[in-house]
């Protein structure tokens, strides 16, 4: 008999990424989606063979009725506080009445247990809603994976292409973690279906610091990368508290300061981690920086 297990936040990026690792394994699951979700999005996750299920997603009872028979609720949810906080609350609910035994909770971040309260937003508003989990009967799992290496052609101000510069605040030894959202998805469907979890996980496809991206990106691209420092911590600190009093952008969920918040805490050296699950389940081939950046084709014409 198939194990069953229900996504919320299936029509995202990473929730996507996750369905098609349980799929993958034969696994039957049901994806909990908005009333008001595109069409063409749920017409994709059919012809893959999920059962989808809209529903008004703040009634616990409605979502509740799709969860029986299932072993494990992964929530894929990104979002402010409605949803990390408030909307999880309805799904973590609507699992425990459907008797389900685990919950993973749309975490996928770096680890966030020894940073400071009030100095990055989001993952603030993480810690908020573990602390109404723990007090819940249902099993959870967290799962850490460093930020998401995806990023580093995209969103994140680390790679300085144009000006072949490597951004660097503090101290440009200080390792940071990155994982391919592909990977954190590979590893979310094994642990989704490991009934012998831990509290926490802790995941890493590469770990560089600062010196390393110039090296690995001057071999890349043939041309000389250097290091931007325009301070340390302490500045840092201080520019993001400038950015968001002039630009507070509250309802957003990547303004400018938050991305800044989310720099200042990967090289403040508080969330790198002491010890890794990466060998926890065997078949996962982790993605390297070099090998994404390699399939991104940065090189020369970069």
């Amino acid at each position: 008999m198939k194990k069953v297990i229900v996504v919320a936040g299936a029509t995202g990026n990473l929730g996507g990424k996750i369905v098609d690792a349980l799929l993958a394994k034969d696994v039957e699951v049901r994806a909990i989606v908005r009333l008001e979700t595109d069409a063409d999005k749920i017409e994709a996750l059919h012809k893959k063979g999920v059962k989808v299920f809209q529903v008004d997603t703040k009634d616990k009872v409605e979502i509740s009725k799709h969860c029986f028979g299932a072993q494990c609720m992964v929530s894929a949810l990104a979002g402010l506080e409605e949803t990390i906080i408030d909307a999880q609350k309805v799904f973590l609910e609507a699992a425990i009445d459907a008797k389900m035994e685990r919950f993973i909770p749309s975490d996928y971040s770096s680890d966030f247990t020894n940073l400071i309260d009030g100095q990055n937003r989001n993952l603030d508003l993480r810690r908020a809603f573990h602390r109404h989990l723990e007090k819940q009967p249902i099993k959870a799992t967290t799962i850490f994976n460093g930020p998401f290496i995806d990023l580093l052609t995209t969103d994140m101000p680390l790679i300085l292409f144009r000006q072949r510069r490597i951004l660097c605040w503090g101290n440009p030894d200080q390792i940071i973690e990155f994982t391919t959202t592909r990977n954190v998805a590979e590893f979310t469907a094994e642990a989704a279906l490991d009934n012998d979890t831990p509290r926490y996980l802790r995941i890493a496809g590469d770990r560089l610091s600062c010196r390393d991206f110039v090296k690995l990106l001057s071999e890349l691209t043939n041309s000389q990368f250097r290091i931007l420092r325009p301070g340390g911590i302490g500045l840092l600190n201080f520019v993001i508290k400038l950015t968001r009093f002039f630009s507070p952008s509250e309802k957003v969920l990547y303004p400018a300061w938050q991305g800044m918040q989310y720099m200042r805490d990967m090289m403040e050296g508080r969330i790198i981690f002491q010890k890794y699950d990466n060998d926890r389940y065997g078949n996962i081939r982790w993605t390297s920086v070099r090998e994404f950046l390699m399939h991104e084709k940065v090189g020369k014409t970069k």
